[in-house]
């Protein structure tokens, strides 16, 4: 207890264990945060202002940028500023308050991507009943409960991990407090817990990721039963950028969270790619492989001609 109530602190170790290559580092991350913020603000803007993206579809993707737009908030902005003054102090509030939006935005991307699928599965499979079912009112509180959904989970999991007593020396070995780096510095055996949290996120992701493959299952048999070949392009077109982006965000997130303990490698390099990479190419791969939101953006951009002239 004594050590619980003295440590105010963590110190985040992240890259200092390569200082030489912290400046090249910082200037990478900074121009793919720049380039992840832009994306996701234009597909925003976008479905905001182009009246024919105010569909389902769009609003979930919509949706999805803002809470990836929070999620890259809550880690990259502090990782960045940690690259450049080598000051890698974090509270223990802020470190329990990082690890549950992370976390919560972390869920609530997961089902917002598992809201997707089952859109195109509605939209595809029953096309006569889906403006019944997918109404404005009910799109919102599809989305409130991902949001909901994500952060009760998270919640549940951070209160967890901080009731334990942590000891000196207060070092996370990690650029942001990721609950082993966190669990790791308990003075007590914190295995329990750590079986238990890594079960809620990993029931999480593959619970969701399993719907996702259930919903195309669906999907691809109706697609089959397409007479012709244009009709089965268009169909798959629609959900080409769903499907990848699903695949890259679950794919980098099981190297994440299903790695064992003792499997070795640096859990600095490996979280890069789910918390930089996949923001990243999130929003690039909704835009440039979907022609709704190209046409929208060449719009905006004539508008925007006339208006100078």
């Amino acid at each position: 207890m004594i050590n619980q109530t003295i440590l105010k602190e963590f110190i985040l170790i992240g890259f200092s264990a390569y200082p030489l290559v912290q400046t090249c580092l910082f200037v990478v991350f900074l121009c793919l945060y720049m380039v992840t913020l832009a994306g996701n603000l234009a597909i925003m803007g976008l479905t905001w202002v182009d009246r024919s993206l105010h569909t389902p579809m769009y609003f979930f993707l919509s949706a999805l940028s803002f809470s990836e737009t929070c999620y890259t908030l809550t880690i990259i902005p502090k990782m960045l500023v940690d690259l450049i003054d080598k000051d890698s102090h974090i509270s223990v509030t802020g470190c329990g308050l990082q690890m549950c939006f992370f976390l919560g935005l972390g869920g609530t991307n997961c089902i917002l991507l598992t809201l997707m699928g089952y859109d195109r599965f509605l939209a595809i499979c029953n096309p006569l009943r889906y403006p019944l079912l997918m109404t404005n009112v009910a799109c919102g509180q599809l989305v409130a409960s991902a949001w909901v959904g994500g952060f009760f989970i998270s919640l549940i999991e951070t209160t967890l991990i901080f009731r334990v007593s942590f000891c000196i020396p207060n070092l996370i070995r990690h650029f942001f407090c990721h609950m082993r780096a966190v669990l790791r510095l308990s003075c007590t055996d914190s295995n329990f817990t750590e079986f238990i949290v890594t079960l809620m996120s990993v029931s999480g992701l593959l619970g969701t990721f399993l719907l996702i493959l259930l919903t195309y299952v669906f999907i691809l048999s109706s697609v089959l039963k397409i007479p012709s070949a244009e009709g089965k392009q268009k169909a798959f077109s629609t959900c080409a950028s769903h499907l990848t982006v699903v695949l890259i965000h679950f794919g980098f997130a099981s190297v994440v969270y299903m790695k064992p303990e003792n499997s070795g490698g640096d859990d600095t390099l490996i979280a890069v790619p789910y918390t930089v990479i996949t923001p990243f190419l999130s929003p690039i791969i909704f835009t440039l492989r979907n022609k709704d939101m190209k046409n929208a953006f060449r719009k905006i951009m004539r508008k925007t001609v006339v208006l100078k002239k």
